[in-house]
């Protein structure tokens, strides 16, 4: 860590050097004015006018990538922040079907983000959007709405042999995947310009790490859903073979886990440890309710076996996850003053 001494200008004024390499980076000069930030902890933030700027742009080289790999370098550029990204070819050649299928297909996973000139070869892609427009508490909130929304409707088609609903609830996990890229785009450009946490609904850069891993958590719930959804349509009528009851108690766990992942993402973004303890509490009230649930099962053969077990490994791996977000809930209440707290 290199350290500066503060001198004094004047009768109320204290300044502090820039160091020397720092300004060369950001192309800072005599003159020029940077903002500066007053955060938690005692902490300053000068921010030079070029990390500022939202219109960061990026060119993808797309000679010789293969398309999944242009595709995901698309995303990538998204999830860093970039405003506008274009994607070129060397000069003489011209851009594949390939690459134009990649181009349009990392489209229709991003949100906010559609071709504004295209010719053959290059594309040019922006995003419109704002980050001033979404909170990451009101995305994390979505996020887990949604997959809350792909269990329900998969329990329900298993329940009501109905594949419809199983379909429905597989439709909105590229839903659920747009929430989580946009929510890792902010997250990083928040990172990489502090005055934009504000405007995500943060005061300070410190949640983000465990917003991060929300986040994460709550996009592979969505896969857990999205794997009972799956079993819906391929089950031989849509259905589990078991009776009535036992489809009331996994109906009944899907409710109890639908609580926790609610709960604990409702505790992180309100810092609220009650809460966390909360989802510990009910979480050990459910721990043993997959088990309890297969032992009491009749004969039946291993494929069928095998189909309920899946539905309640991943009920019960989604109970984890929420568990896991009060972990992080935990910490950054803690972090806090709070009736449980006194930072001194």
């Amino acid at each position: 860590m290199e350290t500066r001494k503060v001198q004094r200008l004047g009768p109320s004024t204290l300044a502090m050097t820039l160091p020397a390499e720092w300004a060369q980076s950001y192309d800072v000069e005599k003159g020029d004015e940077v903002s500066i930030r007053m955060g938690g902890k005692g902490t300053l933030t000068v921010l030079p006018e070029s990390v500022q700027s939202e219109e960061s742009e990026a060119i993808i080289n797309a000679s010789g990538l293969p398309a999944d790999a242009l595709e995901r370098a698309i995303v990538a550029q998204y999830v860093l922040g970039r405003r506008i990204i274009h994607v070129e070819v060397e000069e003489g050649e011209t851009l594949q079907s390939t690459h134009i299928n990649a181009v349009y297909n990392a489209e229709t996973q991003l949100m906010g983000l559609g071709v504004v000139e295209e010719t053959p070869e290059s594309i040019a892609i922006r995003c419109s959007v704002d980050a001033e427009d979404f909170t990451l508490d009101n995305l994390l909130e979505r996020l887990e709405s949604t997959g809350s929304t792909m269990r329900n409707e998969a329990i329900k088609a298993l329940a009501h042999q109905n594949p419809d609903l199983a379909q429905r609830a597989l439709n909105r996990e590229r839903q659920a995947n747009k929430i989580f890229v946009l929510l890792l785009r902010l997250i990083f450009t928040a990172y990489q310009n502090p005055n934009l946490a504000r405007s995500v609904g943060l005061t300070d850069g410190f949640p983000l790490i465990g917003y991060r891993s929300i986040a994460k958590n709550l996009e592979l719930t969505a896969d857990n859903a999205e794997d009972i959804a799956d079993i819906a349509l391929e089950a031989n009528g849509h259905a589990l073979n078991i009776d009535q009851p036992t489809m009331r108690r996994i109906r009944e766990f899907t409710d109890e886990v639908n609580e926790l992942t609610k709960l604990a993402v409702q505790s992180a973004v309100e810092r609220d440890y009650d809460g966390a303890i909360e989802v510990r509490e009910r979480f050990n009230a459910i721990n043993t309710r997959e088990q309890e649930i297969l032992n009491d099962l009749p004969e039946m053969s291993n494929e069928e076996l095998l189909q309920v077990r899946e539905v309640l490994v991943s009920l019960d791996q989604t109970a984890q996850y929420a568990v896991r977000n009060a972990e992080i809930a935990t910490n950054l209440a803690l972090n806090e003053e709070s009736d449980h707290i006194t930072i001194q």
